[in-house]
């Protein structure tokens, strides 16, 4: 499985957490593994894990970001499905150090391409560009 894949079943599951109890996400993610038409080795499984729960670990911190970037939006009135994306996105953007901030933002786009409307992924670029820009205002 790619990492384009993985990090698609990231969003996935970042996404279908949103509509589930704490409890049942344990079921529903062995459950997603074992519906895909993929073979998922040990090592996909690993890596979309990682990122689901990185991003779940930093949420707060992660919604903060997003909060202070999203012009006229917020965490709570936004699409779900962009949401996600975001959370991903700005997850590997800040505490991945294994995925350059370009590819970050690209994948996050090419998602929005997918699952969104198509006036998403203009959105989540720009949101994610300005946190790109200040984070590396911040490393200088």
């Amino acid at each position: 499985m790619s990492r384009r894949n993985a990090r698609k079943n990231a969003f996935v599951l970042l996404f279908q957490m949103e509509f589930n109890a704490a409890e049942e996400q344990e079921q529903m993610t062995d459950l997603f593994f074992a519906e895909q038409d993929e073979v998922v080795t040990e090592e996909d499984k690993a890596y979309t894990m990682a990122a689901v729960e990185g991003t779940r670990a930093n949420l707060e911190a992660i919604d903060a970001v997003i909060d202070s970037f999203a012009k006229g939006w917020n965490t709570q009135r936004m699409n779900r499905v962009d949401l996600a994306i975001l959370r991903l996105a700005v997850y590997e953007i800040k505490w991945d150090e294994d995925v350059p901030t370009g590819v970050a933002i690209n994948e996050a786009v090419e998602l929005t391409k997918t699952f969104s409307s198509d006036e998403a992924p203009s959105f989540i670029n720009g949101v994610l560009g300005k946190i790109a820009r200040s984070l590396e205002e911040t490393k200088e």
